[in-house]
């Protein structure tokens, strides 16, 4: 990480909460797993199973996805955060948003809460969508990955209004199309809109960083943004218009090329690294990318299939597998960072001052990744079996995955100054 110029940082009061709420959401995300396994093995329109997901995508993965974000944006874009303040009140909306729409998914409470927590989240979407969009703007260097940045907030923007009308909806119908419809275009603009072009843009950047490697093919990037764009926009229109039809597949093999250009460019630039070595935080990113695609394999299945166990399959391979793969990975490569550069940035070289890998627990870090790859193993096949009792055996994993995740993330914002004489 010698490359990245500290110096433009935004304060770690605009970052640091993400963290620790993203740990505490994660380990109540695990905690639902477990305590509404059953719900994995009905249809997916059901309550609790909408507190899951929800819980996942925005009090896990949303949240701890901006605090990354504020913290890299300045280090791609190569200038100061556009609004700090911004950011912290970000922070602020989205926890409560996402507390109060869990909350009101669980018991299925339509009206003013479920309503309320929606706007909440969207203005959180529109907070960040100003500070990336500004930040961005004199963006030059890494043009491809401003692309992905810029678009995938614009996604998440018109993700969450959708969302937010899908709300309205249930406690006040407006919709003539049929809701079920428009949540499954709700539910894919935010996965291959937001977390997908989100994921493929900053790890363009901090994938190769981290392998001390360096691709040129930059034009596999932008190939990767449009087709991703262009096959959610095709999906996106034809679905509302004429619902979900064999279409969906070309649409999906335009994503799929789009991600298959995306790591193209993560393989050139490991091909070409300088480290040699590969972390267990990197294989944590790696599993992730084999559970992307084979969630996109499943596409075909899903759309012929009338059994609901394989859309839930799907689900679960995105959320619990891709995005929180990618998570567990990448928190102990960048949170660390951020906690040193807090606490040793003006005393580093005037005296001897622990690494950023110091402050966290490696021994934990590799707990959570065998804890990872079985809980992710025993839940799949606990889907596809229909087995409730192997469900809960790998919710059981996934609690005590989580509780080694938080104790780690703990250690490190915890870390105090440590100067050595």
């Amino acid at each position: 990480m010698a490359d990245i110029n500290i110096g433009k940082a935004p304060p770690n009061s605009a970052v640091l909460p993400f963290y620790a709420t993203a740990a505490v959401s994660f380990l109540a995300l695990c905690l639902l797993l477990l305590a509404g396994a059953g719900s994995l093995t009905t249809h997916y329109f059901s309550p609790h199973l909408l507190a899951i997901v929800h819980t996942a995508a925005l009090g896990w993965g949303t949240m701890i996805i901006f605090g990354a974000a504020y913290q890299l944006l300045p280090v791609v874009c190569e200038r100061d955060l556009f609004s700090p303040a911004l950011a912290s009140l970000c922070w602020y909306t989205l926890t409560a948003g996402t507390a109060l729409l869990a909350f009101s998914f669980l018991d299925f409470h339509t009206g003013w809460i479920m309503i309320s927590g929606g706007a909440l989240v969207v203005f959180s979407a529109l907070t960040y969508f100003v500070n990336a969009l500004l930040t961005s703007r004199v963006c030059v260097r890494y043009s491809a990955v401003r692309l992905f940045i810029v678009s995938s907030a614009a996604w998440l923007l018109c993700t969450v209004v959708v969302g937010l009308l899908l709300a309205i909806n249930l406690a006040y119908p407006f919709f003539s199309k049929s809701h079920l419809e428009i949540l499954k275009l709700h539910a894919h603009a935010g996965l291959a809109g937001w977390f997908l072009q989100l994921i493929a843009g900053i790890s363009s950047k901090l994938v190769p960083m981290f392998l001390l490697g360096k691709s040129s093919k930059e034009k596999l990037l932008r190939y990767s943004w449009a087709l991703q764009n262009a096959g959610l926009l095709l999906f996106l229109c034809d679905g509302y218009c004429s619902g979900i039809t064999g279409r969906t597949l070309l649409y999906a093999a335009l994503v799929t090329a789009g991600v298959i250009c995306w790591l193209l460019y993560l393989h050139d630039a490991y091909r070409r690294r300088v480290r040699k070595s590969i972390d267990i935080q990197m294989k944590h990113t790696f599993i992730s990318f084999l559970c992307l695609i084979l969630a996109l394999l499943l596409l075909p299945v899903i759309l012929y299939a009338r059994d609901y166990r394989w859309a839930v399959l799907y689900g679960t391979l995105l959320f619990m597998g891709w995005i929180t793969g990618i998570i567990l990975g990448k928190t102990f490569k960048t949170l660390p960072f951020i906690v040193w550069n807090g606490h040793y940035k003006d005393l580093s070289g005037k005296v001897k001052v622990p690494l950023p890998k110091q402050l966290y627990s490696e021994a934990l870090v590799r707990w959570q990744f065998r804890l990872f790859i079985a809980g992710t193993v025993l839940l799949a096949a606990g889907i596809i079996a229909g087995s409730i009792p192997v469900i809960r055996v790998a919710a059981c994993v996934w609690v005590l995955l989580s509780l080694v995740y938080a104790l780690n993330v703990g250690k490190v914002l915890l870390h105090k100054t440590k100067v050595q004489p």
